[in-house]
């Protein structure tokens, strides 16, 4: 017998904030709070509401959605959610897929081709996704133990950078709020442009760097490594109930000569559990859906051994007919390139005689 979908509330700024009152040993996500939402919104996007689902009268979770628009598949995405308040089993994960699925098939507000979360459990009909969005595992530094015991818990390796830095002149300094902006985009983005060029990934504008630090800035540090007092390295950190996460980060080459990210994430921790922080989450690591991180895996596992595995972000559709179908597209368009290459040293393989023969 399939079990009653739970019951789903909207809740308001005033209505998150006293339940999160009331659920102080919960982690909940900034990505999953009424802030971020009012940062999606600074950028354009359309979030579209936080829910609350309870069994009876315990709750159960809350996930704060965010709705896409991308053309044949619009969806609402839950970023790094939903937060779970109950124990997190098959059965009530199920549950809430199925309250999810019914929830928006019913909403005369919006139409979505699917629900985006993350799954602990995977059953039908969570599938996909149709492209990876969050990552899967991360490390994560406790930061309850006093300084020193922190610091011999790390990597010798990690250690004796530090140690390095120091000697070689690094120089940290937490930038002041009311000058984020103009150091960003003066002196830190060309960091970032650097590290993108140099890495092989692309980064966003400088306005979207500039959008997080004036709406967030209640929840974030911005510490910069300076050698010479030229910057060199930079951080980005969130904290929220106790809870910190070394965001968005930077390296000139200037600063690998010196170690100088060591030493910055260093005195970051530092920083971190005087205010009261708890834990501080270094976000992902290298992952079968992301083996694109093991550049970054390997300075990460420095600094702790406590790796923790994210539910994986799976789909949950809504037109399972039209999901499919839209699926067999998107996969076709990335396996098309490499099918054509495959085939196209194949014929360029072939002996001269067997061209000549098939011209």
């Amino acid at each position: 017998m399939t079990p009653a979908p739970y019951r789903f509330q909207q809740l308001s700024r005033e209505d998150f904030e006293a339940l999160a009152d009331r659920h102080a040993d919960v982690v909940i996500p900034l990505e999953q709070t009424p802030y971020w939402a009012d940062f999606e919104t600074r950028l354009g996007r359309d979030p579209y509401g936080i829910w609350a689902y309870y069994d009876g009268d315990k709750l159960v979770a809350t996930a704060s959605f965010l709705r896409s628009r991308r053309r044949f598949r619009p969806s609402l995405v839950a970023v790094n959610g939903p937060t779970w308040f109950a124990e997190r089993t098959p059965d009530a994960e199920a549950r809430l897929v199925q309250t999810v699925q019914a929830q928006f098939r019913a909403d005369p507000g919006v139409k979505p081709l699917y629900v985006r979360m993350q799954v602990e459990h995977r059953r039908d009909p969570v599938t996909g996704p149709l492209e990876h969005g969050w990552y899967e595992r991360e490390i994560v530094v406790d930061l309850t133990p006093d300084t020193e015991k922190i610091f011999a818990s790390f990597r010798s390796n990690a250690r004796n950078l530090i140690r390095k830095a120091e000697k070689l002149g690094v120089q940290v300094r937490t930038v002041e709020r009311d000058a984020w902006a103009k150091v960003f985009r003066t002196e830190l983005f060309p960091i970032m442009q650097e590290t993108a060029a140099r890495d092989g990934f692309s980064s966003f504008d400088s306005s979207f760097y500039e959008t997080l630090l004036e709406e967030l800035g209640d929840h974030l540090r911005l510490m910069v490594a300076y050698v010479e007092d030229k910057p060199v390295s930079w951080l980005i950190t969130t904290e929220y109930r106790g809870y910190s996460v070394y965001y968005f980060a930077a390296s000139s080459r200037d600063a690998r000569k010196t170690n100088a990210p060591y030493l910055l994430l260093w005195e970051a921790f530092k920083v971190l559990k005087d205010a009261g922080n708890t834990a501080c989450g270094l976000t992902g690591i290298e992952s079968e859906n992301y083996p694109s991180l093991a550049n970054v895996t390997t300075f990460k596992r420095n600094f702790s051994k406590t790796v923790v595995t994210v539910p994986t972000t799976y789909d949950i559709p809504l037109a399972p007919a039209r999901y499919k179908a839209l699926a067999a597209v998107l996969r076709l368009r990335r396996e098309a390139p490499a099918k054509l290459r495959a085939i196209a040293g194949r014929v360029k393989n072939l002996p001269t005689s067997a061209k000549a023969r098939r011209d």
